[in-house]
């Protein structure tokens, strides 16, 4: 408690004491009784003044010392404030980044998962392939399979020079390949259909020759006759269908080399 404020209780105090104790009527005459009263009340009404501008001094010097105070506390909320902003922009700017990175990240997955697609197509592309062709099972890629199959289609269409040429193509690009036995033999039957008979005759026994077990000898046997028939050399054809019959006797081939032989005699 300031020193102010305790001489001011102390006024208060003394005035209400005085009241109190005021002197009766009969320890006083009435004006000297009227004058102690008024001379009290004045120093009542004194006092009173001088509490009330001692308050008016208390009240103006708490605004001041507040005043003082307000000005430094204002400051730092408004500086409080400005890093709660700037703080704020901060996240703002720190969400959107991770927004972004989000974005970033699920197109790289997204373009992760074609680059696999991708890789896996071009790995089942160059990955070997079981086959069975002609009673025949073996181990081919893709390529050496498209290949044949672009030959073939091409002889289905009764394009024969195209197919010839892709058949040459496919045994010099696939030498050792288990489709080679089959190429060779519709190789053959493609220089038959355009009337090439010696060219056919020695790509059958070429077939022939590279792979004896293979279910198209037969076949490639009587179209050795077929075309020895065609280049007038019958002797050979008969050789050919003889060979044939003996060395293939359960074939369709060798039924019909029988036939064809019957006719020749």
């Amino acid at each position: 408690m300031s020193s102010l404020t305790r001489a001011l209780l102390r006024t208060s105090l003394l005035a209400a004491a005085v009241l109190a104790a005021a002197p009766s009527h009969a320890l006083f005459g009435d004006d000297e009784a009227r004058r102690a009263i008024i001379e009290l009340r004045d120093k009542v009404e004194a006092n009173r003044q001088a509490t009330d501008a001692a308050q008016q001094r208390l009240q103006n010097e708490l605004s001041r010392v507040t005043e003082e105070n307000a000005a430094p506390t204002r400051r730092s909320l408004l500086e409080l404030s400005n890093q709660i902003e700037t703080l704020r922009a901060e996240m703002a700017r720190l969400r959107g980044q991770n927004e972004q990175l989000a974005r970033d990240v699920a197109e790289l997955q997204r373009q992760q998962k074609d680059v696999l697609v991708a890789l896996d197509e071009r790995l089942r592309t160059l990955e070997p392939m079981k086959v069975q062709l002609d009673g025949a099972e073996f181990t081919a890629s893709p390529a050496e399979k498209r290949d044949f199959e672009a030959a073939m289609a091409e002889l289905r269409k009764t394009e024969f020079p195209r197919a010839a040429q892709l058949y040459q193509q496919f045994l010099r690009r696939y030498p050792d390949s288990g489709y080679a036995p089959a190429a060779h033999y519709w190789l053959g039957n493609t220089h038959y259909a355009l009337r090439e008979y010696k060219d056919a005759i020695t790509v059958y026994q070429r077939l022939i020759g590279s792979a004896p077990s293979n279910a198209r000898v037969p076949e490639a046997m009587l179209a050795i006759a077929n075309c020895q028939i065609e280049l007038k050399d019958v002797k050979a054809a008969k050789r050919s269908l003889e060979d044939l019959v003996k060395a293939h006797p359960q074939s369709e081939a060798a039924a019909t080399a029988r036939d064809r032989l019957a006719r020749l005699r």
